[in-house]
């Protein structure tokens, strides 16, 4: 049935030694071969696209003050100062320095974003935001009295920018209470010479609070729907002779496809939303190879991607209920129409540009549970299906999908609504696309230097994400599809298989022996 199992488990025992050991469905194919095709890249849509900071993959920054040690350490295709060689690779020290602003300097917003994705792997935020405070102090003569209140008032609002955009970025380091201390202290230090300064900051905090509450709502209510969302007990599959009460079914709930691809498109950008760039960096944190130490603050740091969790539990979830809806009818023409229904939910998420519920609805109807039900498929028209998992072969490293995402990306780039701007990857490629970034590319070098190249790339491969998630759903909500895609019952896998064996009878004596073992061990907890 195409994307095969056996092909396919290769990514699930992927994520689940290196990553957050969670286990995803079969049938995803060989993602990767590091050793075929070099270092992996999601698509790049064109040569520009924006973060929230602005950022673009050209990194460049101005010029540095005079009290500030020029970026020239290593050369090469990386990022590269305003007429000056490209950068490749700088000591964190050096790196530190030119993310300080001065009276006369600011660094390009490309250089503050990646600089501040990747610091946290050599320098926890609170450590980096005191080193850069100490700094601005030394440079600025800011603990001398009285103060230069000419050269202030021209530092002052470069200090603010700075600090501004942490927050808008990367508002989650600033849970951390020292982080705040250090804002204050810092804009403290130049309040004397205008109270408007005093006023910015607050300006700030305020949203960094408003940001930081929805996201702690955001985060409680996705743990309320992991608590409500329940699993349909594996005896329910002896429906065939035991017929339990007719439980509600997705096309029962939305029989038109074209509405739920809109509503699955609302979870997907529902999740999105919530995911913050650093917990790409902080889900393959690693000890720093300069010394061989793990910093306390990295053990931390890993806990610190439970949205991306959440989101690859909802890909699970997806995949499970797809396969649970088509295993559930006990009628082979029902079960049919359920697949031919889900056939085209998946055709309307791919014209939407949801390629990661696509790839969930494919991955179900792919499980083993599903794929061996012959005589179902035999009855349902498949053509549109077989286009689909065409689209999204693995073969050649997911090319026809690489070049579909490159296709809505550029639409995204040039659309009039946000409904052409939807780009939703397919999420597990992208972490296993940066996982290989990551383990491909060391962090330093021999000489201790920051590997700046590396990171370039990953601002690159995180920063095209942020520019897609910050899209809003242009679709109406309707709460009682989003209430069963979050809390229906689902089947285990091997209640999958039950009511796969129940629905068409077992082929062979292996199929024979695992349907009789199942059976056994349901009746067992009966």
């Amino acid at each position: 049935m195409g994307l095969q199992d056996a092909a396919a488990a290769s990514f699930t025992s992927f994520l689940t030694q290196v990553w957050l050991r969670l286990s995803l469905p079969r049938s995803l194919g060989n993602v990767y071969n590091p050793k075929k095709t070099g270092m992996p890249q999601t698509v790049c849509s064109g040569t520009m696209f924006t973060t929230p900071s602005g950022f673009s993959p050209h990194l460049a920054c101005a010029e540095p003050g005079e009290e500030e040690e020029p970026l020239q350490e290593g050369s090469g295709p990386g990022a590269c100062l305003a007429d000056g060689p490209p950068i490749t690779s700088a000591s964190l020290d050096t790196l530190i320095q030119n993310l300080v602003p001065t009276a006369d300097y600011y660094p390009e917003k490309a250089y503050v974003f990646t600089f501040l994705l990747s610091a946290r792997l050599f320098i926890p935020p609170p450590e980096l935001l005191a080193r850069v405070c100490e700094l601005c102090i030394k440079q600025q003569q800011l603990d001398q009295s009285p103060l230069d209140t000419a050269k202030v008032r021209k530092f002052g609002p470069k200090i603010l920018q700075l600090l501004t955009e942490w927050t808008e970025t990367f508002p989650t380091d600033f849970r951390d209470e020292k982080m705040v201390e250090h804002l204050k202290d810092i804009i403290h230090k130049i309040a004397s010479c205008d109270e408007a300064y005093w006023k910015t900051l607050n300006q700030v905090l305020q949203k960094l609070n408003q940001r930081l509450a929805l996201m702690s709502q955001g985060e409680e209510n996705i743990v309320k729907v992991s608590l409500n969302a329940s699993s349909i007990s594996d005896k329910l599959v002896a429906f065939k002779t035991k017929p339990p009460p007719i439980q509600k079914d997705m096309i029962s709930i939305c029989s038109d496809p074209y509405t739920l691809a809109q509503q699955l498109t609302h979870v997907e950008l529902e999740h999105l939303s919530r995911i913050g760039p650093e917990e790409f960096v902080q889900a393959f944190v690693q000890k720093d190879t300069l010394d061989g130490t793990q910093q306390p603050c990295f053990s931390d740091q890993k806990k610190k991607t439970s949205n991306l969790e959440a989101y690859v539990r909802w890909f699970n979830r997806l995949c499970y209920l797809v396969a649970t809806e088509i295993c559930m009818p006990a009628k082979k023409k029902q079960r049919a129409q359920v697949i031919e229904f889900f056939i085209d939910v998946a055709r309307e998420c791919f014209n939407i540009g949801n390629f990661n519920s696509l790839m969930a609805i494919i991955s179900g109807m792919n499980m083993s549970p599903v794929s061996r039900l012959k005589k179902t498929w035999g009855k349902a028209k498949t053509a549109k299906f077989y286009i689909l998992e065409h689209q999204m072969d693995p073969t050649g490293n997911f090319y026809n999908y690489r070049t579909a995402l490159r296709g809505a990306a550029h639409r995204s780039q040039t659309a009039n609504s946000n409904r052409e701007r939807i780009v939703i990857p397919f999420f597990s490629l992208l972490i296993k696309d940066i996982y290989f970034l990551n383990e491909g590319c060391a962090n330093r070098l021999p000489n201790g230097h920051v590997n700046f190249e590396k990171f370039v790339e990953l601002a690159r491969q995180v920063g095209e994400f942020m520019t897609w998630k910050q899209v809003e759903c242009p679709f109406e909500e309707d709460r009682v599809i989003l209430h069963y895609l979050h809390t229906a019952p689902i089947f285990s896998e091997d209640g999958l298989y039950l009511a796969s064996y129940e629905s068409e009878s077992p082929e062979n004596q292996v199929e024979k022996d695992r349907w009789k073992a199942l059976r056994s061990n349901v009746l067992a907890k009966t």
